[in-house]
């Protein structure tokens, strides 16, 4: 029976790796069950590496984070060619967003990946949220859940699972859950009215696994985070909405969680809440043992019920069945190739004020502008690199909150900012400018805040195509 408890133990475990290819311990761990390996930017994934995981446990869940938009794992250095979500929420049209998510979904397929962990089914209620923002389709519930809904159907309906996350809700939040645990002070009612609806939409529509936020809730349960909360996971999730498919958390070594139990002790507290995949970002192969023994040894001394780990252990394979079944979906899929989708739904969602036509290079200011930690600073990136491309002469500067603004000249200038809305620094530094340069065009990649009465396009996401189609309307 040993042997079947760490095969149980093995199978529920999703961890993430270091380097381009397979270490020794994760084939030896996928041999022994592993039941599935998250891949990140890090990896350098393809078709390639996916068939080494493969080859050591052919139904390996396989998952990544495919957002589009401001989160990629395919796209990294170049930035993703779809919108995100807040671009897509804004154009409103499900049929497209509908699309976006099969041509993610095709990509993935075309990779051999088992599951995306997308879409962002939270509600962005806080203006301030410093971590979901453009992830959401927007702030009204509604909207978001129909565009859950035609996400999800989109992956899936390409044969890859999707999953909704981050359960119950992450959108009115102020604190970045990769650092600390944010806490959502809403009562159950508001709960029930905004942040549920799109999760009850994704569960109707079929969506084949959930992801659970490092959330603490305290009208749900003032003691646990929702990822640890039986309460929120066993009696909402599975009771009141009816959801039986996989249950993955968001990865354990975040802060929000990291910072109160051991790795261990969170794996054990969270399958006993009902999770039924644990997600590790990254980790070793000691680290791994670990949290295998530390839900074996949990099951031998009574904290974990037998029943449960299997039955979490069985949603995973049966994750794994569903996406064998969807073969002729993503062959199907691999056909229907729409590679113009992504820059059509971002030139849709563009919103502008004033107009512009620039005919030369422009001197493009960017302040607080999101670098990408995988690419060379010095290489031009987003509306610079889109520009540039465009217009051979551009010049850039990027500014931080102590920066000064650079000694304007005859060129035109063109203002990149990053949630105006969020950043009073970013406003007063796009104030400054206009008082010396009331020509200056800005170009918001974030929430934006009103235009303060130049020249403004909002592109409503950070992404090869949102910069692309920016550039397009700034010279024409």
């Amino acid at each position: 029976m040993s042997g079947d408890l760490y095969r149980l133990a093995m199978t529920v475990l999703h961890p993430g790796f270091e380097g381009t290819s397979a270490p020794d311990w994760l084939r030896r761990a996928l041999g022994e069950g592993l039941g599935g390996v998250v891949l990140f930017a890090r990896n350098a994934v393809n078709a390639r590496l996916v068939r080494q995981l493969r080859a050591e446990h052919p139904g390996t869940v396989v998952a990544i984070d495919e957002e589009g938009g401001t989160v990629t794992r395919l796209e990294v250095r170049a930035g993703s060619s779809f919108p995100g979500n807040r671009a897509l929420g804004v154009v409103d049209d499900v049929a497209l967003t509908e699309q976006v998510g099969r041509q993610i979904g095709r990509m993935l397929a075309d990779l051999d990946i088992t599951l995306d962990y997308a879409p962002s089914a939270d509600v962005n209620a806080n203006p301030a949220n410093p971590v979901i923002g453009v992830r959401s389709f927007g702030p009204d519930p509604e909207l978001v859940a129909r565009h859950t809904v035609a996400y999800v159907r989109g992956v899936q309906g390409a044969g890859v699972a999707a999953c909704a996350k981050h359960f119950p809700g992450h959108g009115d939040t102020v604190t970045d859950s990769h650092l600390a645990l944010p806490t959502v002070n809403a009562s159950r009612e508001l709960l029930v009215e905004r942040d549920l609806p799109p999760f009850r939409a994704a569960i109707g529509a079929g969506v084949r696994s959930i992801m659970s936020g490092h959330l603490l809730v305290p009208a749900l349960d003032p003691s646990m985070p929702a990822t640890l909360s039986r309460t929120v996971l066993t009696e909402l999730l599975r009771g009141e909405l009816g959801f039986d498919g996989m249950l993955v958390t968001d990865a354990i070594e975040m802060r929000a969680v990291a910072a109160r139990f051991t790795p261990g002790e969170i794996a054990v507290h969270a399958l006993a809440a009902g999770v039924d995949a644990i997600c590790v970002g990254l980790t070793t192969e000691d680290g791994l043992r670990e949290l295998r023994d530390a839900i074996v040894g949990a099951v031998r001394d009574g904290r974990l019920p037998e029943e449960r780990l299997a039955e979490a252990a069985a949603r995973v394979r049966a994750l794994s069945g569903w996406y064998a079944e969807q073969a002729q979906a993503r062959a199907q899929a691999h056909d229907d190739v729409d590679e113009g989708v992504g820059l059509r739904a971002a030139r849709a969602a563009l919103t502008t004020t004033g107009t512009a036509a620039l005919d030369r290079g422009p001197l493009v200011v960017e302040i607080n502008t999101r670098l990408n930690q995988a690419v060379d600073p010095a290489t031009q990136t987003g509306v610079t690199a889109a520009l540039a491309a465009l217009l051979p002469n551009t010049d850039s500067v990027r500014l931080g909150p102590d920066g000064e603004l650079p000694a304007f000249d005859e060129r035109p200038v063109v203002l990149v900012v990053h949630d105006a809305a969020r950043h009073p620094w970013v406003r007063d530094t796009v104030a400054k400018a206009l008082a010396v340069r009331p020509d200056a065009i800005i170009v918001d990649t974030g929430i934006p805040a009103p235009p303060p009465g130049a020249t403004h396009v909002a592109t409503h996401g950070i992404s090869r195509v949102s910069a692309l189609a920016a550039a397009e309307w700034l010279l024409t």
